[in-house]
């Protein structure tokens, strides 16, 4: 029940910022620029693949296998709230706009660590409490994360509209706060499935000694960096899009609300029709189906709302499945780095992210318009479609849409208590 609602706030929290980029690059308000805007992405980039290399035993194996779950997923609770605090703090001095600028690049830098730390240790939790049902427990996870995640802009348009928009953080800030405090009292710290005997592992599972990363990572790595692209350009950009073609405050956030929505609805979807849809044709159409999303995108009219929310829609569907599918064809072909492979495609998804939200800016700043910009996003999905018959190439399809989690990381060994000295013999007289 705690973790699910973590993975709901969570999602929250993740969509926290590009949520309010109107309020973000209103005159009178923080009055950044497009290039501004963008730049306050970085720090949350840098944050969430230094978090995410750390998770996967990438960056720091001695403390990784030292830490437990509960550890890194109470610190990741932590982030996310001082990611919130600061974003309140930053509109209390909005008025100084480089100090309420500092604000919000500390504020994305505490976000992006909640986010690294927090999802993985989420999925790992929720598969290791339901040991029966791992692919559902998982799914229903990532479903309410994708729920939080599109509730944000409906709750950041609720606000603007009552003229308190900084009550998003406010609200986010205050269930973060309440989890944490369950969270401490809870024993989140189940142990982990007992290892295969050595009978049963296969010799292809086996990693060669000194290779940290497998020669065949790359292939999913680029996939994961281009699609990081194509749905940062949905998720960070598209509310701007919309008001730059006079579109109301109002539509560019249903319009931000059902990308995320279709998002997970669209993971879902694909689950329950794995039987009639092998998840491997899906990941095939997915990325050409974006790319029609982009064109459609590229070419809206002004003031067609309808037409608006339904070009972001699809490419909500566009991008639904294709990250958990890129982490399971990965984890299936590298079986003896599932860890490596997991961590490391989250990684390269957010510095694609990193690419989409901050090289956006300048080039909008330059005076290149933002369909413009979509339309190359078009040429950017094609190629991912391209790349996913190498991805996917001679394999099944994968047994669930969302990846199983590692298992939980041992207890660290006790210090055995120390012995009692033998007595001594008397001394005679």
């Amino acid at each position: 029940m705690t973790v699910n609602a973590a993975g709901l706030v969570q999602g929250i929290a993740l969509v926290t910022f590009p949520a309010a980029s109107t309020i973000l690059v209103a005159r009178g308000s923080y009055d950044l620029s497009s290039s501004r805007y963008g730049a306050i992405f970085v720090p949350q980039v840098g944050t969430a693949i230094a978090a995410s290399l750390l998770g996967a035993g990438l960056l720091w194996p001695a403390l990784t296998a030292r830490v437990r779950e509960k550890a890194i997923y109470l610190t990741g609770l932590v982030a996310d709230l001082a990611a919130m605090v600061l974003l309140i703090a930053s509109w209390l001095v909005v008025h100084s706009h480089s100090v309420s600028y500092l604000l919000l690049l500390a504020a994305t830098a505490c976000l992006g660590a909640g986010f690294g730390l927090t999802v993985p240790s989420l999925n790992t939790l929720t598969a290791a409490f339901h040991p029966a049902a791992v692919d559902k427990s998982v799914l229903v996870l990532n479903a309410l994360l994708g729920l939080g995640t599109a509730l944000a802009p409906v709750f950041a348009a609720a606000f603007t509209g009552l003229g308190f928009w900084v009550g998003l953080p406010v609200l986010a800030g205050a269930l973060l706060a309440v989890l944490l405090v369950v969270s401490l009292r809870l024993p989140l710290d189940p142990q982990p499935a007992q290892p295969q005997p050595p009978a049963q592992v296969k010799p292809a599972a086996r990693r060669p000694a000194g290779r940290l990363i497998p020669a065949g990572f790359w292939v999913f790595a680029v996939f994961a960096a281009l699609y990081g692209f194509c749905e940062t350009m949905n998720g960070n950009w598209s509310q701007l899009d919309v008001t730059s073609l006079g579109g109301r405050p109002a539509t560019a956030s249903l319009a931000l609300t059902g990308f995320w929505a279709v998002v997970t609805a669209g993971r879902v979807l694909l689950a329950a029709v794995q039987r009639w849809l092998p998840s491997r044709a899906a990941y095939h159409g997915l990325p050409f189906v974006l790319a029609a999303a982009f064109v459609l995108i590229a070419i809206l009219p002004a003031n067609a709302p309808a037409v608006t929310v339904a070009a972001f829609c699809l490419a909500g569907l566009g991008c639904s499945a294709l990250l958990p599918l890129t982490i399971s064809f990965g984890q299936e072909k590298l079986a003896g780095s599932q860890g490596v492979v997991s961590g490391g495609v989250i990684a390269c998804y957010q510095a694609g992210y990193g690419i989409a939200a901050f090289g956006v800016g300048p080039l909008a700043g330059a005076g290149i318009r933002l369909p413009a910009l979509f339309t190359a996003s078009a040429v950017v999905a094609a190629v991912m479609g391209g790349l996913s018959f190498l991805v996917a190439r001679r394999r099944p399809s994968p047994a669930a849409v969302h990846p199983r989690p590692a298992p939980p990381r041992p207890a660290p060994p006790r210090p055995a208590p120390p012995r009692p000295a033998p007595p001594r013999p008397a001394p005679q007289a």
